[in-house]
């Protein structure tokens, strides 16, 4: 038997129990994984909340982990129990102290890496490759705007795009935050509460906009984030913990601006066998080179609901992680 973290019904935090769970022998192409660290984001708290929809209940939520291996499906070629691995993706899952999952989803950790790092840093990790290289092929001189740039996906996008030569503004929701971004390496940073950020985030980038703005917010900050886009930039929308996204005019978007909006969904990137491939693994050069974000906040895998309550309120920074 195994312990997980379910949820028994949408709802708040909790709704998020143990349960035990009987977790079985791999099949031929799956490996049963010891899990040390489980990643905690806020795409979680979509599933948790009813947001997005799970087939059945009780679900066990989590898309990224780190362990490992105990055993190996007949059909395994690349993995030898006692290997050290980590992974993020579909099948939900994670909140578990074991689990099966296939071969393809896991990726040898380096030797230099801890399962902190690795496991905190999958998705989070794999979505800033995604809006870097594939929502926009970012080079050196491009302006891009971070939201929420203190927090574990904003410290990591800032860090990669310093790496590939772009100029970051990163905005952040209090004045104690401001440090975390400059430390990420964000070259300025705005309150988003204050009414000028975007007059202000026009200004330092050339007086035209920023090629990028990812926007992790949602609510009536999509709408801002449209006005400080250059034309022919991209605005990228990944959630709404501020809430529902109001309508955007397709009209908005054309003739006098040339701007594009984009969903995109790093599940289905991690669900794509080259992306996945190709991601992870300039995601682990990375992490072995130093762009680690620091770890904002880890609980017991029991004290799972707590950790959703804490990301919810707003008061955590950096990445997040369940140990067991």
């Amino acid at each position: 038997m195994s312990v997980a973290m379910a949820m028994t019904r949408a709802g708040g935090p909790e709704v998020l129990q143990p349960i035990d769970i009987t977790v079985g022998s791999p099949a031929p192409q799956e490996v049963l994984l010891s899990q040390s660290v489980i990643g905690v984001n806020f795409v979680d708290t979509y599933f948790r909340s009813g947001l997005y929809p799970v087939a059945t209940l009780p679900a066990v939520l989590g898309f990224e982990g780190a362990g490992v291996v105990v055993e190996i499906g007949k059909a395994v070629s690349d993995l030898r129990p006692g290997d050290r691995v980590a992974y993020t993706g579909v099948p939900l899952g994670a909140y578990a102290e074991s689990r099966l999952l296939p071969e393809s989803r896991l990726v040898k950790i380096p030797d230099a890496l801890s399962f902190e790092v690795a496991g905190s840093s999958m998705l989070r990790g794999l979505t800033a490759h995604m809006l870097l290289h594939k929502v926009h092929a970012t080079k050196r001189g491009d302006w891009i705007l971070v939201h929420a740039a203190a927090g574990g996906l904003g410290q990591i996008v800032v860090r990669w795009a310093k790496r590939l030569g772009a100029n970051v503004i990163g905005t952040v929701g209090s004045t104690g935050k401001v440090e975390l971004a400059r430390t990420a390496g964000a070259d300025f940073v705005l309150l988003h509460t204050d009414g000028n950020w975007a007059e202000e985030t026009v200004r330092l980038s050339d007086g035209k906009g920023v090629h990028l703005a990812i926007d992790g917010i949602g609510g009536t900050m999509v709408s801002q984030s449209l006005s400080v886009v250059r034309a022919f930039g991209i605005v990228a929308s990944l959630g709404q913990p501020a809430g529902p996204i109001p309508p955007v005019r397709v009209e908005d978007l054309g003739f006098a601006r040339s701007i594009s909006l984009i969903r995109p969904s790093s599940l289905l990137y991690a669900n794509d066998p080259q992306l996945y491939k190709a991601g992870t693994a300039e995601l682990l050069e990375m992490l072995e080179d130093g762009m680690v974000t620091p770890i904002g906040a880890g609980y017991p895998l029991r004290e799972a609901a707590r950790a959703h309550a804490d990301l919810e309120s707003g008061k955590t920074t950096g990445s997040m992680i369940l140990t067991v």
